[in-house]
């Protein structure tokens, strides 16, 4: 053997140190990922935990402190399509970056405003922020993951949402009594910075990006809009999921309230467990999706919750009631678990940064009437059958635009 040939052993431990490398550059990925996104819905609920001491202290009407919320949801498109096109032309690791810098900005000012304009208007900076992580997040993280295990890191992506929620709610739980709300929003803002140098210093670019990558803004331009016939159905899609999404979470709270009377500590605890019903569902339906296809686990996944339906909005006791909530996030988010992957797979490479979270969060605005509409049922017949009646129609309707759908399950990008 020649001094200069390689022996097969050395060829092995190459081999071997290769693919370690990019087992610790997908997993760093997806840790940002998860992690940026965690991070915006703790912030994101802490607001709607904390709307009844804001709307004191500023003295605002209900009507008007909800005004805060909106602004967030109004400018997450914004952030979807400036950050998006940010990823889609200079890479994911910068525009990231950027994004969860601003993060903790806005996390420090929403804690320091002095007064309910100001409040608005941080409230709608954020909203850029938020809009523009889940998409950038996403496409750096599936473009790193292993073909056979991008369901499950696609549920455990996604499902940062609902650890969000978690913390959120354990931090009103315990802190809130004690330290009022402001501090609340400074919590957020070192972790952001740690991130920031973590991204910086332990993920790699994506190497996708790096091949599909346009030479310039007018290519680029011409990618986006040959593509608009995909971005209409994952808008019409995303909708669907959203209101799935939004109509088993947002008004639940206030049904606690109104028919079970429970204490806003209560209710944190409720939506702690239902949090955890939304994580573990999210990672394992995720897992399956991997086996028995994107569509069709979105599809198994609303069946499921319709079961669930008479257990979660007509428990005859508490004890079932928190089951009900529990296995009903568990059924939702385990649809929302595959998203991540089904979004990325559909997504052309020198898009991917653009149309998937671009999309979600322009569904987000149509979305959102989604609570309008239960509160319309609710005045009508009653909470839980406001719920009820919701739930089973945006389960139908989703799995129907699931189904109409493609698929492009274990997709090779950058092929």
């Amino acid at each position: 053997m020649s001094v200069n040939e390689p022996s097969a052993a050395g060829e092995t431990t190459l081999s071997a140190v290769a693919e370690k490398g990019v087992v610790s550059n997908h997993r760093a990925a997806v840790t940002a990922g998860f992690t940026g996104w965690l991070l915006d819905a703790f912030d994101f609920f802490l607001v709607t935990f904390c709307l009844t001491s804001m709307a004191k202290e500023f003295h605002k009407t209900d009507a008007q402190i909800a005004l805060v919320i909106t602004m967030t949801l109004a400018f997450r498109p914004v952030g979807g399509f400036v950050f998006g096109l940010m990823a889609d032309r200079y890479g994911r690791r910068l525009p990231l970056m950027i994004n969860i810098g601003f993060f903790a900005v806005a996390e420090i000012l929403t804690g320091l405003a002095p007064n309910y304009t100001v409040l608005l208007i941080v409230r709608g900076l954020f909203g850029v922020v938020m809009g523009g992580n889940w998409g950038v997040g996403t496409s750096l993280a599936m473009e790193g993951a292993p073909k056979g295990k991008r369901g499950m890191l696609s549920g455990l992506l996604q499902e940062g949402y609902a650890a969000g929620n978690v913390l959120a709610a354990l931090c009103f739980l315990f802190l809130f009594g004690r330290v009022g709300w402001r501090p609340l929003f400074f919590l957020g803002s070192l972790p952001a910075v740690l991130l920031v140098l973590f991204i910086r210093f332990r993920v790699k670019e994506s190497t996708v990006w790096q091949k599909a990558r346009t030479s310039s803004w007018a290519e680029q331009g011409r990618e986006v809009v040959s593509h608009w016939r995909l971005f209409l159905y994952l808008v019409a899609f995303m909708t669907m999921m959203l209101f799935a999404s939004h109509g088993t979470q947002d008004m639940y709270p206030t049904f606690l309230q109104r028919e079970w009377h429970f204490t806003p500590q209560r209710r944190a605890v409720v939506t702690a467990i239902a949090g955890v019903g939304a994580i573990l569902g999210g990672i394992i339906f995720g897992h399956f999706s991997d086996q028995w296809g994107r569509r069709k686990t979105i599809i198994i996944a609303f069946v499921l919750g319709v079961l669930v339906i008479p257990l979660w909005a007509y428990a005859p006791n508490q004890a079932l009631l928190v089951a009900g909530a529990f296995l009903m996030q568990f059924m939702v988010q385990g649809a929302w678990g595959v998203i991540p992957a089904h979004l990325a797979e559909l997504s052309p490479d020198s898009v991917r940064g653009l149309l998937p979270g671009f999309a979600y969060q322009t569904a987000g605005i149509i979305a959102s009437s989604v609570v309008y509409i239960e509160a319309v049922y609710a005045q009508k017949t009653s909470y839980a059958t406001a719920m009820a009646l919701t739930a089973i129609s945006v389960f139908a309707l989703a799995s129907i635009m699931a189904a109409v759908g493609r698929e492009r399950r274990g997709h090779t990008f950058g092929s």
